[in-house]
């Protein structure tokens, strides 16, 4: 390497190849932004949205609503070049409400799998929950295979989250330990519980830690704490009480010892499977946004449908809805890169490639 510098090479910028690629027509943008997710993939859910997108899984999709939308945006310019004909319609107004609404459906059902694609990139966030001293700890410190969170015996103990990942079956879970829940005058700790309710909202999935049979007030408040979560009640410290103090059919349980580490795969399984009920795993044939590019793009394209739609029911001029259209064909053009022209929006794109090189 040194000898062909000293003879007048230089070596590549990040993402220079891609980018190259992508200027020859090799590939387009979305492709071309798949090659660092790929570098960057760490487990196979992300490996598989990657290769998806590389292979132009987004790029067809997208192709399929720009034909549509440049169907629609033909029509409507046909009407224009006839306007002196008042008796001439191109594009029947029923037709192009409907097709407008299915492709309004479409954009909206695409950008919704964003949330999913984030979770898959970053973890599918699981908060551990609990009362003090139930053995949330012990449970992360468990599941990741180290002593990552400090254990005791006294209440309170962990005060702030801690956070760390792990890949259970090709998918990365970051875990959330939490402070412990309680009525308390210690200020510190009243912050801690919030930061508690605050993970909880954020997570995919909450696992209840429970190490005594909570009375029906305590499993209706971890209900709505939890509201539109996959729940997973988790009872620890098996030796210390009986079980048949617990109804399975009115509270289903993960039955474990943190402690002992006895439990710890069947729990982990458990859990892929709430995340699979979820519908957080990554089916290798399905079209999942991660890109945050992409996603915004899309809002945007979804806003021009939608002002389509409201000029179509309200009988707006053809040129009004034409505007819109022509919009929604370049938002959705600047996520393959076909209608952007400025070599530093490029540049931008293409330098977080291979940044530890």
């Amino acid at each position: 390497m040194s000898l062909l510098i000293q003879q007048g090479c230089r070596t590549a910028q990040p993402g220079e190849f891609t980018q190259r690629a992508f200027l020859n027509g090799k590939m387009d943008l979305s492709q071309a932004e798949a090659v660092a997710d790929l570098i960057a993939s760490r487990n196979k859910a992300t490996h598989q949205m990657a290769m998806s997108q590389l292979r132009g899984g987004i790029s067809t999709e997208l192709s399929k609503l720009r034909d549509q939308l440049l169907h629609l945006t033909t029509l409507l310019e046909l009407e224009l070049d006839f306007s002196d004909h008042e008796d001439l319609e191109f594009a029947d107004r029923t037709e192009l409400i409907t097709l407008a609404e299915k492709m309004d459906g479409h954009l909206t059902r695409l950008a919704q799998t964003f949330e999913t694609g984030q979770a898959l990139k970053q973890g599918i966030p699981v908060a551990i929950v609990g009362k003090t001293n139930v053995g949330k700890s012990t449970l992360l410190n468990q599941l990741v295979g180290e002593n990552r969170a400090i254990v005791s015996d006294i209440h309170g103990t962990t005060r702030d989250t801690i956070e760390e990942t792990i890949d259970i079956n090709g998918v990365q879970f970051r875990f959330i330990d939490t402070a412990g829940l309680r009525d308390t005058q210690d200020k510190v700790e009243q912050i801690g519980i919030e930061r508690t309710i605050q993970k909880i909202r954020q997570a995919r999935i909450v696992i209840w830690l429970l190490d005594q049979c909570p009375s029906q007030s305590e499993l209706d408040e971890m209900a709505a704490l939890s509201k539109d979560k996959n729940r997973i009640y988790v009872h620890n410290k098996t030796d210390l009480i009986n079980l048949k103090d617990f109804n399975p059919y009115v509270l289903p349980l993960s039955l474990i010892s943190a402690k002992k580490g006895e439990g710890i795969d069947r729990l982990k399984q458990r859990i892929y499977e709430e995340a699979e009920l979820a519908g957080l795993t990554n089916d290798a044939n399905e079209i999942i946004i991660s890109n945050t590019r992409h996603y915004d793009a899309l809002i945007h394209a979804h806003e021009g449908i939608q002002n389509v739609l409201i000029g179509l029911n309200q009988q707006l001029s053809g040129d009004l809805i034409a505007e819109h259209l022509r919009h929604v064909l370049s938002t959705l053009g600047e996520i393959t890169g076909g209608t952007i022209t400025s070599q530093e929006t490029l540049n931008n794109i293409f330098s977080h490639f291979c940044v530890g090189k």
